[in-house]
């Protein structure tokens, strides 16, 4: 049986493994990447899962030559965000304020993801073991062994958690971690609308609920087309639309509610799921055509004790994971896989399982991540307590009327 040596072994290929990967094969490391399914290949359907990238991860991935590699027409700027609450409170950060280009670009998982695997091929610098499936890992050093399902046999020098908020990586390294469920769920749906966003995103605090309308790329609706099928003409539910809109302007809308609330939601019919998120977001965009099924995933924080052990390191949802409120989530993973990468490149006469070079890395992302899992967390609650109404609206009311302070939020969002 042949064995094959890498430094660096990374499981799972979701955007944040791939990612790093990449940015590891192009520092000459000997790198493998395990995944159980390659991407699927984009089509015309708008993709669901919808990311909100920061201009610094924006970067990161420029370097790594798969931004580039992203449909032009797919990708929609966020040029200034509306944030209001329950009560009066008013928040606008604007990116021409705030002397920046954009505060983040909107683009749907799949392409990227699709984007970063075209990359991964064309350089040619990643073993790619995919479909594989990991049959056991033996924990050691200098080397770990992993023995995949179809019989490979890897040594690596240390092994990347990469595989989501249920990371196997986390529990066989014995990484220990504390899940707190939300008690709620984000559901999640695109639509077509029928005023321009003007590259505005916007959310709404409302009885406990948090409604966000992401920009998709595309114009308003032609005059006259119709927004949805009438119910009932043939029996049946209006159906879902599923071609390629004309040149309407398009939303992604993520509705963090209670659970059984977002089971409600994810039942209804096109018509009436259509007329329940218009009137929740006050009508701001006119009438809607909604384009994807809606679909739910339950919201959680999950904290990992430590990211690093020896001979592994997590990264992404595997070592945190955050409310999605502030849209943060995929940007700290692209912060984890960048400082990872920096970490193994600054320390090349180590081995990658060195204690202090993966000590450092957890040193560099303890805070961002704590930070954001604070600053998500206390929000949540914050907007969850009926009784700090007056509270949270006077400061978003205050904020507002402070432009230094909005662009140093703005500033704080980017990076």
């Amino acid at each position: 049986m042949n064995t094959e040596r890498y430094q660096v072994v990374i499981v799972g290929a979701g955007l944040v493994g791939a990612a790093a990967a990449l940015a590891l094969g192009r520092q000459g490391l000997r790198v493998a990447l395990i995944e159980r399914q390659p991407p699927q290949v984009p089509d015309a359907v708008w993709d669901t899962r919808i990311y909100a990238i920061s201009p610094a991860s924006q970067r990161f991935l420029e370097r790594l030559g798969a931004w580039q590699r992203m449909d032009a027409a797919r990708v929609q700027p966020v040029f200034r965000m509306d944030v209001a609450g329950d009560a009066g409170g008013t928040i606008r950060l604007d990116a021409y304020e705030s002397g920046v280009s954009h505060l983040a670009a909107i683009v749907e998982s799949g392409r990227l993801q699709h984007a970063l695997w075209q990359a991964l091929q064309a350089d040619g610098n990643v073993a790619l073991h995919c479909p594989a499936a990991i049959e056991s890992i033996m924990w050691g050093e200098p080397c770990s062994r992993l023995v995949l399902a179809d019989g490979s046999v890897l040594d690596t020098e240390l092994v990347v958690g990469a595989d989501g908020a249920a990371s196997r990586i986390r529990e066989w390294a014995g990484l220990g971690s504390t899940l707190t469920p939300y008690g709620q769920s984000g559901v999640v749906a695109n639509f077509e609308c029928e005023r321009p966003h003007r590259g505005t995103a916007f959310q709404w605090f409302f009885d406990s609920d948090i409604l966000a309308w992401l920009p998709l790329s595309g114009h308003t609706i032609p005059h006259g087309l119709p927004l949805h099928s009438p119910a009932g003409l043939i029996g049946q539910e209006p159906a879902v639309d599923r071609s390629p809109p004309a040149g309407g302007g398009r939303l992604s809308m993520v509705w963090s509610t209670q659970s059984a609330h977002a089971d409600e939601l994810v039942a209804l019919d096109a018509a009436t799921l259509t007329e329940r998120v218009r009137a929740a977001g006050h009508d701001r965009l006119g009438a809607l055509r909604l384009l994807t099924p809606a679909a739910a995933f339950p919201l959680r924080l999950i904290r990992v004790e430590a990211i690093v052990a020896p001979g592994v390191a997590l990264i992404g949802d595997a070592a945190h994971g955050v409310h999605p409120l502030a849209g943060q989530g995929v940007n700290l993973g692209f912060g984890d896989a960048e400082a990872l990468v920096e970490a193994l490149a600054q320390h090349r006469v180590t081995r990658c399982c060195d204690a202090r070079v993966l000590n450092a890395y957890a040193r560099q992302r303890a805070e961002p991540v704590q930070r954001m899992q604070s600053l998500t967390h206390g929000l949540h609650h914050l907007f969850a307590n009926q009784h700090a109404a007056w509270l949270r609206n006077t400061g978003m009311k205050f904020v507002n009327q402070l432009p230094p302070l909005k662009a140093a939020l703005v500033r704080e969002a980017m990076s």
